[in-house]
């Protein structure tokens, strides 16, 4: 294919046309006139006078592509064609690889647009496999549509043509696994490299997997394939199937054997005896059917039978003894004799004797009177005897209960007593504290006049002996029914915390001796306002940002002092700046300035339900300074844009009292708004005149909305002991989170496993599911009772919780076992998830991970005046001087707005005297700091601005 080398549409202009096509202008040019004469000779005619202005056709707009070139890809030996649809256009050409495609390889197409009545030009080209073949460099081909206007010229987006392919061999394939029954599966595969990359789908016995349908499987981003609880049903072959458009390859099958160990059931209850009299032996049964062991899973351990000596013994019937000898004769005339059952007596169940105990007959033969006979049981008789014994007497009764009624009543009349002679003292304690002064205790005297602010100022009141002697609130003394409450004055108020707070010379608080505020402020309302008066004197501002960095991190934490030239200050390696451009502090003064990253848990703000904290908490000083235009302070967030309104972010400030409040809500920006956010992918811009302590919370429209997260993995550099912990940190994915991470795990004595690596968590309210794979059992042991671990979805999600992490602890066997392999999941349930494949040694003591975070020595954390922009101020001043004045064409500060991409609410800029500068102001802070200005040549050449600015832009 040849390619003709027009230097004039390189540079975007119209190129030349025919001489046909210059005649037909004139031609139609002095018909224009004729007829615009004609009219002013009728107007002259009929007014007398010429009109002051003549009626001008509008400026043609620049061109709009209907249709750009889309990404092609060439399969064997056929070709693709390119399309591209512009209008307004008078021409249309192909530029591929720099070069202009030969207009004899065009085919173009004409046509007017029916609504809008301008021309709509089509252009489309043939690429064949040699043409993509004959490429050399390191950029593949591509293609690109120009489109051409009186207005100047558009270039469409480079659609790239390459060469499909799909390699036969799998860099990765499934391997078979045994596994028991409700254990996890991870079935690995990474597919042949191709282009375009290949899909991915697995199959079950021949079958294609759909998640959708069956909830147990799940398939990752990077086509592994999870079963979450290995079923029965589940034992089958799996195959992984990769294809695109030019073939289909399929992995060797692996199979899955899910087995099933067997269980004993329970014991049955002891069997009878197996012998009613003498030795013998009783047993109990078990099988091993809960459950049975299936598909090659062990059998029951242990005794399916337990048998248990007995010996019972037998049973004894009792039998009665000789009948005694005759009584002597009673005075009844009768005399008697017993027996006993007690040779033997009856044991171990046997039967009683059966017959009398007693018996009785008349001993005068019948000269008397004749009892008959009596006979009672033995047993009998001594029953009514313990009866008769156990009755409680009626005398007792009644004087247990006339001593318990005594001690009543005196209770009662010690009670009454008691009562009476307190409310009569109490009574007379009250009158003595409404006349006396003793209730102040240890309060030094104050008077009830209003006090002046110069003594408040030089005599503050001693509080150090009010909290020596303080001990409650004087109103629990009293009885306030009856009284006035003492607790109406502020002074006598519980006080919240008893510290003093000192003020020096500039009006600073130290930190350490904070007093509560709520006290002192009704000591005197107006005293902060006073003092803080003093701070406009440069030393003064020293002080107070001293004073307030003296406990800050140095590792995130950036100071520096600057003029009206500028400057920019960086935290170091973690996403967080604060860009001060050229004018924003007032001319002849000096600020020291700092930005810092807070770590501590009680400077984030606290969210509700469905919010979730996207970015740092930075804080930028010092506090009420004056600024003439906006600083700009740059910091990572962890939000992922897909192009659906998914988010409401909330730029939240935190006020003097600690307070957070709502600053602006992203994309609701008015007139009155104080701030403008630019929202980047990974990482936001806000411009402010307003320096303080900012974070970005979002609140969750739709459970699409997704947060990114880092996952870094984390273990010992050495480890004597048997043990070894593995921890897995789920972080918000910024810059400083994993900073901060690193700089504790290398106090602790850490090392990272892995490189770490982003998950995507949606809000989905589904938790997040760590596990761990692989491990060498024959030398390795896992201390996890339960198959997985979980974080539950809130902790992830409000990401108020720093440093969240799990910890995963292996015991090896032997002190002799130095390796380590194995492989850790992390995945949201439902959701995305990452594997990491750990392969460490424990003797090793060096890091083969990059962890550069870790030394923030090495960079610059200030750059003052010029040398912070990458813009040279000549070039910035004439490029605000072109572009601040608005265009008829409208190729002026809102283009260039638009070409960068800033365009989400133009009225912010147009407040500003010079919306071209804060435009750039914001391009530095985007691209700091490796800003391309031949990107921004290019942007302004696009736009049709005069030459001379391309070339100088360029030259820096």
């Amino acid at each position: 294919m040849g390619y003709g080398a027009q230097t004039d549409r390189e540079r975007g202009r119209v190129p030349r046309s025919s001489p046909q096509m210059l005649t037909m202008s004139w031609l139609f040019l002095f018909l224009l006139v004729d007829i615009g004469v004609a009219q002013v000779d009728d107007d002259f005619i009929g007014l007398g006078e010429l009109p002051e202005t003549f009626p001008s056709d509008p400026p043609e707009p620049l061109p709009v592509f209907l249709m750009e070139p889309e990404e092609a890809y060439i399969v064997k030996n056929k070709p693709v064609n390119l399309y591209c649809k512009a209008t307004p256009a008078t021409q249309i050409y192909f530029k591929c690889n720099s070069e202009w495609v030969h207009q004899k390889e065009h085919t173009v197409e004409e046509r007017v647009d029916e609504n809008s009545g301008l021309v709509v030009r089509e252009a489309s080209i043939e690429i064949t496999r040699q043409q993509v073949e004959e490429l050399f460099g390191p950029e593949d081909f591509w293609c690109q549509c120009v489109a051409w206007s009186s207005a100047g010229t558009t270039k469409s987006r480079k659609a790239h043509v390459r060469i499909a392919y799909l390699r036969k061999t799998f860099d990765q394939e499934p391997l078979g696994k045994e596994v028991s029954l409700e254990q996890e599966v991870l079935l690995q595969c990474r597919p042949p490299e191709g282009i375009p990359a290949a899909e991915v789908e697995w199959l079950k016995n021949e079958e294609v997997i759909d998640p959708a349908d069956d909830r147990n499987f799940y398939i990752t981003i990077d086509h592994n394939l999870i079963i979450k609880q290995a079923r029965l049903s589940d034992t089958a072959n799996y195959t992984c199937v990769a294809k695109n458009i030019v073939a289909k390859r399929r992995s060797t099958t692996a199979t899955v054997i899910v087995y099933v160990n067997g269980g004993w059931s329970t014991w049955t209850e002891w069997s009878v005896c197996n012998s009613r009299c003498g030795r013998g032996y009783q047993k109990r049964t078990r099988s091993c059917t809960n459950p049975a062991p299936l598909n090659g899973g062990a059998i029951c351990e242990g005794q399916g039978i337990q048998k248990l000596a007995c010996n019972p013994l037998c049973p004894v019937d009792g039998l009665w003894t000789e009948w005694s000898k005759w009584s002597t004769c009673g005075t009844e005339c009768t005399h008697w004799r017993r027996r006993e059952c007690n040779a033997p007596a009856p044991k171990n169940g046997g039967k009683d004797c059966e017959g009398m105990v007693l018996q009785s007959k008349n001993c005068t033969d019948g000269l008397c009177m004749q009892s008959s006979l009596y006979q009672k049981s033995s047993e009998a008789k001594d029953k009514i005897d313990l009866g008769n014994s156990l009755a409680p007497s009626t005398d007792d009764v009644a004087l247990y209960v006339g001593i318990v009624i005594a001690v009543i009543m005196c209770l009662v009349i010690s009670v009454v007593v008691a009562l009476f002679i307190y409310r009569k003292n109490h009574r007379d304690f009250d009158s003595d504290i409404i006349d006396s002064s003793a209730l102040n205790g240890g309060f030094q005297p104050v008077s009830i006049k209003t006090a002046r602010k110069a003594d408040l100022l030089t005599a503050p009141p001693d509080l150090t002996s009010a909290a020596a002697m303080y001990r409650g609130p004087v109103y629990a003394l009293h009885d306030v029914a009856d009284k006035i409450p003492m607790t109406n004055s502020p002074l006598l108020d519980p006080l919240p915390n008893l510290k003093i707070k000192v003020y020096n010379s500039s009006g600073l608080v130290t930190p350490q001796d904070d007093l509560g505020g709520e006290f002192s402020s009704k000591l005197s309302p107006k005293l902060p306002h006073c003092l803080l008066d003093n701070s406009d004197s440069t030393m003064g501002r020293r002080t107070q940002t001293q004073t307030l960095l003296r406990t800050r991190d140095p590792s995130c934490t950036a100071l520096g002092s600057f003029s009206s030239q500028g400057g920019h200050l960086i935290v170091p390696n973690s996403g967080v700046s604060l860009l001060i451009p050229a004018g924003a502090i007032p001319q002849g003064r000096v600020y020291e300035m700092y930005v810092t990253v807070q770590r501590k848990d009680n400077m984030r703000p606290s969210v509700e339900d469905g919010q979730t904290v996207l970015s740092p908490v930075v804080s930028c000083g010092p506090p009420g300074a004056l600024l003439t235009r906006p600083v700009i302070i740059t910091k990572h967030h962890c939000a992922v844009f897909d192009g659906q309104q998914d988010w409401l972010i909330q730029l939240k400030s935190q006020s003097h009292q600690n307070k957070w409040e709502d600053v602006v809500v992203v994309g609701e920006e008015n007139f009155t708004t104080p701030c403008y956010i630019q929202m980047d992918d990974e990482a936001c811009h806000i411009l402010t005149e307003t320096l303080g302590t900012y974070c970005l919370v979002g609140q969750s429209l739709s459970a699409a909305t997704t947060k990114r997260l880092k996952l870094a993995i984390f273990g010992p550099v050495t480890c004597p002991a048997m043990e070894y912990h593995i921890r897995v940190y789920c972080l918000d994915d910024t810059q400083d989170a994993l900073k901060e991470v690193l700089q504790m795990e290398k106090q602790m004595g850490g090392k990272l496993l892995d490189e770490p690596k982003t998950l995507n968590f949606k809000d989905s309210t589904h938790n997040l599911r760590l596990s761990i794979h692989d491990v060498p059992h024959t030398l390795w042991k896992s201390k996890l009772l339960a198959k997985y671990q979980e974080l539950s979805f809130q902790q992830v999600w409000s990401g108020s919780q720093r440093n969240l992490h799990c910890c995963f602890t292996l015991e090896r066997f032997s002190t002799s076992t130095v390796d380590l392999a194995c492989k850790i999941c992390v995945r949201q349930v439902e959701g995305e998830g990452q594997i990491f494949q750990l392969d460490t040694t424990l003797s090793e003591d060096s890091q083969s991970i990059d962890t550069s975070l870790l030394d923030p020595a090495s960079n610059i954390t200030t750059l003052v005046g010029p040398n912070a922009f990458r813009i040279p101020v000549s070039i910035r001043q004439k490029l605000c001087g072109s572009l601040d004045a608005p265009q008829t064409r409208g190729n002026d500060w809102r283009m260039l707005a638009h070409k960068l991409n800033l365009d989400r609410y133009l009225n912010y800029f147009a407040t500003k005297s010079s919306p071209t500068g804060v435009i750039l102001d914001l391009w530095e802070a985007q691209h700091f700091p490796d800003g391309n200005l031949s990107r921004l040549a290019q942007v302004l050449e696009e736009m049709g601005r005069h030459d001379s600015l391309v070339p100088a832009v360029t030259e820096h």
